[in-house]
Parts: C-alpha cells; structure tokens; sequence
C-alpha cells in the first residue's frame, strides 16, 4: 500500500541494478503488475515470486495508502520468504522494501521493525544497524527504543559490541583498516560528568577496550561536531550513535533519498531502503528509487566481496 512496489519495478529497470545484480521479487503478482502499468513499465514475469502458500491479494487490499491487515500478513510473509531463500542460498543477499510498523502490529506483528524480524528468523542475537551514504555511514547503539529508555541501555558491553561488530563487518565488506568515532550521549559528550556519566562509565571503556584490540576507535565525540568531522572533514569512515535520531538525523539531512540501511552481525547480507512507506505520495508514481537501487547495489556488492 505504500512506495514499496513503485520503487521496485523503477530500481528494476536501473542499468546500475541490472549490471550487477539478477534481482527476483517477492510479492504479490498483481500489486507489482499494477504498479508497474501504472509507471507505464513492463516487468518480466519470472521476476516475481509469490510467498508460498499464500493466496493472491485482491483489489480491495492493494489501494495505495490504505494498509490493510490481510495485505500486511502478506508483508510479513515476504520477508520470512526471502529470509528462507537467503538462508538457504538460493539468493546471495536480500533487500527490504519500506513496511509500516504501526498496520503490520495490527496484523500481529510483535517487533518494533523488520531488521529485529529478520534477527529473530535468522537466530541472531548480536546485530547492528547500520546506515550508509557516500559521504556519511553510522550504526547505531540502540534503535527503536524511546528516549526515555536509552541511557539505561548505553552500556560498555552495548557500546563495545557495536565497535566490533562494526569494525569486523567493515573488514569484511568494505575497508581493511576502518576509522570509527563514537558519539557520546550527553551534551558535550557529558563535559567530564557535569551532563551525565555514561560517558565516563560505559562509552569511554568501551573505546578502551577496542583500541587494545586493535580497532582504530575514536571517542566518545560529543555529537554536535562529530558527524561533521566524519561527512565533511572526512576524519572517519562510520560514526557510531547511541540512539536513532542521533545518527540518523544527520544521515537523512546528507543522504536523504540515497543511504542505505544495512543489518551487520546476520549470517546473511540484508540491505535496505532508509526511508518508510510515504502513503503521502504513494500511487503517485514520484516517489524517488534512489535508496532502492543502492540498496540493490550495495547488497551486490556485499555478496561479491564475501564470495
């Protein structure tokens, strides 16, 4: 019901996608053909893959903007699918399209976003979010988790975990020798424990700790110049964040319609859009695929370098 399927038959056609990647779809047949007239586009057929043993959606539950619970289980049951097709390696890496959390709890869906779904399918404790752009790349601390709950979670084992997740994923993935700075908390990273200790006691250990296992670690930074030393004076390759709105602020106000997010820590490479469902101009066929084709990218790229 949202930009998902629009966004998909545009990243479809992208010569960038179909250089690097044979992307299979799986959706429902009739909604991906019906944004596909609607875009005036062809899609070939032995693209998509239906969810097995689920029934097609009809009309009524296919009108943009308007979520239904019938076509949210159907959501549900694409991640599961690509998840299995990943697992199972009959695809190198999966890519999400943009869910909405509020009509997927509705249909029963008990996690707060797909990257803690796809966590859970694939038997993962220990991950990281991860969101990507050219300029600027941050993972994140915490994630869907209120503010009011966060400091409580900013622990040295959290904090130290996200490090080395990051680092090795980097290594891995994207660069031998990665230099990562780590956001504080507080106003002025806490200014020596005048604005809050999590700093003093979590933060800074964490960084200690990782610098004595070799990891290029920087921090804690106070967060109102990190990210402009990371995006502009290029200091760093990833800033780690301590909660959502930390890190993702300044990703979208740099990469607003081209970061990609990117789940670190999985046995599987899973990539994704950065942005939500915008039922505001879904239908309208404007919304941009810019996310979704370096999502797709990315996601090839990922599974070439792991090969």
């Amino acid at each position: 019901a949202g930009i998902g399927p629009e966004i998909i038959v545009k990243a479809l056609k992208s010569r960038r996608v179909l250089a690097r990647a044979n992307p299979v779809v799986i959706g429902d047949e009739g909604v991906m053909a019906k944004a596909a007239a609607s875009l005036g586009a062809r899609l070939v057929k032995s693209r998509i893959r239906p969810p097995s043993g689920l029934k097609p959606l009809s009309t009524k539950n296919t009108t943009p903007a308007r979520p239904t619970k019938r076509g949210s289980l159907s959501m549900i049951a694409c991640i599961e699918e690509a998840v299995r097709m990943t697992l199972s390696r009959e695809a190198d890496a999966m890519v999400t399209g943009p869910i909405c959390k509020e009509s997927a709890a509705k249909a029963g869906f008990s996690f707060a976003g797909h990257t803690e779904f796809i966590a859970h399918l694939t038997g993962t404790k220990d991950f990281v979010m991860m969101l990507a752009g050219t300029d600027l790349t941050v993972a994140l601390v915490t994630i869907h988790t209120p503010l009011t709950k966060v400091a409580h979670l900013v622990t040295g084992a959290a904090v130290f975990k996200t490090i080395k997740i990051t680092n090795d994923a980097f290594k891995r993935y994207f660069i031998k020798k990665p230099k990562i700075a780590v956001a504080g908390l507080n106003p002025h990273a806490g200014e020596g424990g005048l604005f809050g200790d999590e700093e003093i006691k979590a933060i800074a250990p964490a960084v200690r700790r990782a610098r004595r296992l070799g990891m290029n670690v920087t921090g804690p930074i106070a967060a109102d110049t990190v990210f402009y030393r990371a995006a502009v004076l290029k200091e760093f390759d990833c800033v780690i964040a301590m909660y959502h709105d930390q890190g993702l602020g300044p990703l979208k106000l740099v990469h607003f319609d081209k970061g990609v997010n990117v789940t670190l820590g999985l046995p599987i490479i899973r990539t994704s859009v950065d942005h939500g469902t915008a039922y505001d101009i879904a239908g309208a066929g404007i919304a941009s695929a810019e996310s979704m084709i370096a999502a797709i990218v990315t996601a090839a790229e990922m599974a070439k370098k792991k090969k």
